[in-house]
């Protein structure tokens, strides 16, 4: 809409240089605002003149130079910006028109995206252990990881989606040792993520008072390392049916993986990485035999990193260097993302360091997104195990709050309702908030039924949907901009016209927080107005603009909704 008129001629500098200068309006509940404003502040930045007069002068100065067109109807100044209002009719046609020919890609095909390079991506996110619990900040690296992966691939880049499991180690040593004292082969076939749970709860116990318990799964352990065909293909086993079990549960999070990888794939490989280090001369011997690498150089105890134990046996921050190693020669990624809590942000700062002083540039390509901790998330068979408890407590939770509402329809699939709107609940209340912040976890606050809540934009959802199928598709042929001029429908209409600015706020910084918070904002609005622009009883041209407007703000809805990992229902 903006390019179109004299901005750019009057400031003599071409479109694309005021393109992150312009920004639509956020929505103020107290007045009718601008559409547009123009900060002059980022716009002088640019033009490099250091000897600039008051910010004010010349945002009065250039409003004075600008004027009104068929396109804009009045210009004012605010605080350092120059305001712009459009056209009111071309703003409810060129709004709507965009929204419903660009369907899922609205917000996408922005100038703020425009010459973005198409770049290859890959992302870790979840990454469980196997035979450990799957625990709240498996779940929380899950929904981030995809939200960031959806994003990405929204915007046309290339994702591979990497759930990289805690599958070796000592651990297994115990897994196999206790599947062979206390293991049922039927039990672990119809659910193995419990059974090897309780199994590696058991043999722990064991270990702990029984010396030969402990030696017997050292020893296995060892097999494992030296490759013994019999217990590898014990091993073999749990990861396969474990890794069948979780994309069974992912699905029902909406979730899939391009790639199972794991740190069983990287034995040999982290070997190769220390005969690397050695020959580069990085590897110091301490006295207890392991090996370590100075990233200070001076010997500062904080920049230490053990890559080696004493037995030879790879570690975690050495299996991590060799699957970036692979991962590159396999992918030639543009950049690597790792989404795990705050407390690994040391161990990637040291990772990322070690690939640079190895004479890895592609190193700075690498990073890692942390986030918070969340504490106190219990189901009531006590705490969280396994993935399938949250996703089941929350299903048992909303089929309540579905039973206790006299307004829930006859469902179809009642279940599969309660889960997608309690997901919703989840997602919403764990992206409100900066991702590193820590909280309390509180499903009462998940699932109030008032408020910015997920079970709110459900709810949004399903009831704009209704009103297409009520009203069916005959009215969407008649449609006089005219009809839209009411102040409810010009505050969805600026609120719409922001979805651009929202998206590339988030692919910027990774935080989901300014799509909810622009989701929760278009819900409201579109409350008021249903409650104001009646279709019903309304002549065919003002009902058939009102539903366009309708469908408009549940498309966006289900747009924002889709790259936050939440599917839309259409009836609660």
């Amino acid at each position: 809409i903006i390019c179109g008129f004299s901005l750019s001629r009057v400031l003599n500098l071409p479109p694309e240089n005021l393109i992150t200068s312009i920004s639509a309006v956020p929505i103020s509940q107290k007045e009718e605002v601008a559409d547009f404003q123009l900060s002059v502040d980022s716009l002088l930045e640019k033009d490099n003149d250091h000897s600039r007069p008051d910010i004010q002068v010349q945002a009065k100065r250039l409003a004075e130079k600008l004027r009104c067109d068929t396109v804009v109807s009045e210009i004012s100044t605010g605080q350092r910006t120059v305001n712009f209002k459009i056209n009111r009719e071309l703003l409810t046609k060129t709004v709507l028109q965009q929204v419903i020919e660009d369907g899922s890609k609205y917000g996408l095909k922005s100038e703020l995206f425009s010459g973005l390079p198409q770049k290859k991506i890959v992302v870790e996110f979840s990454s469980p252990n196997v035979a450990k619990k799957f625990h709240v900040g498996h779940l929380r690296s899950t929904i981030i990881g995809n939200f960031i992966a959806n994003l990405k691939e929204a915007l046309g880049h290339q994702v591979i989606r990497i759930n990289y499991l805690g599958d070796w180690g000592m651990q297994f040593g115990l897994l196999g040792t206790g599947f062979q004292l206390f293991g049922y082969e039927e039990k672990l076939q119809s659910n193995p993520l419990q059974h090897l749970f309780e199994v590696y709860v058991q043999v722990n116990k064991e270990a702990a008072d029984d010396k030969s318990v402990a030696k017997a799964a050292q020893e296995f352990f060892q097999r494992l390392e030296l490759g013994d065909v019999q217990a590898l293909s014990l091993w073999q086993k749990f990861r396969d049916l474990s890794i069948e079990e979780y994309i069974r549960v992912y699905k029902r999070l909406g979730v899939y993986f391009d790639e199972y990888s794991g740190e069983s794939f990287y034995r040999e490989k982290s070997q190769e990485v220390l005969k690397l280090l050695e020959s580069k001369g990085l590897l110091l011997k301490t006295i207890k035999g392991t090996a370590v690498v100075d990233l200070s150089g001076n010997g500062d105890p904080s920049s230490i990193c053990t890559v080696m134990r004493s037995d030879g046996t790879s570690l975690y921050a050495t299996r991590d260097l060799a699957a970036a190693i692979d991962r590159m020669d396999k992918y030639n990624f543009d950049t690597m993302i790792y989404v795990t809590d705050k407390g690994q942000k040391k161990h990637f700062q040291q990772v990322f360091q070690m690939l640079k002083i190895m004479g890895y540039d592609w190193a700075e390509r690498c990073q890692h997104v942390p986030f918070g901790v969340v504490q106190g998330m219990k189901t009531r068979r006590g705490d969280v195990t396994f993935l399938e408890d949250v996703l089941n407590e929350i299903q048992l939770r909303m089929l309540q709050n579905m039973a206790s509402i006299k307004t829930t329809k006859e469902l179809k699939n009642p279940q599969e309702t309660a889960e997608r709107v309690g997901l919703a609940a989840l997602i919403i209340q764990d992206f409100k908030g900066l991702l590193l912040t820590d909280y309390k976890f509180s499903w009462d606050r998940v699932f109030q039924s008032r408020g910015d809540t997920g079970v709110f934009l459900q709810y949004t959802h399903a009831r704009l949907h209704s009103l297409e199928e009520t009203f069916g598709c005959g009215y969407l042929n008649d449609f006089n901009t005219a009809c839209l001029q009411e102040p409810q429908s010009v505050s969805i209409l600026q609120h719409l016209l922001r979805f651009d600015e929202v998206l590339y706020k988030s692919s910027q910084d990774f935080q989901p927080r300014h799509i909810v918070s622009y989701l929760l904002t278009l819900s409201h609005l579109a409350a008021v107005a249903h409650k104001t622009l009646q279709i019903k009883d309304s002549p065919p041209e003002v009902a058939g603009a009102r539903l366009h407007l309708f469908k408009a703000v549940r498309s966006v809805l289900a747009n924002g909704m889709k790259l936050l990992g939440i599917t839309p229902v259409c009836r609660m």
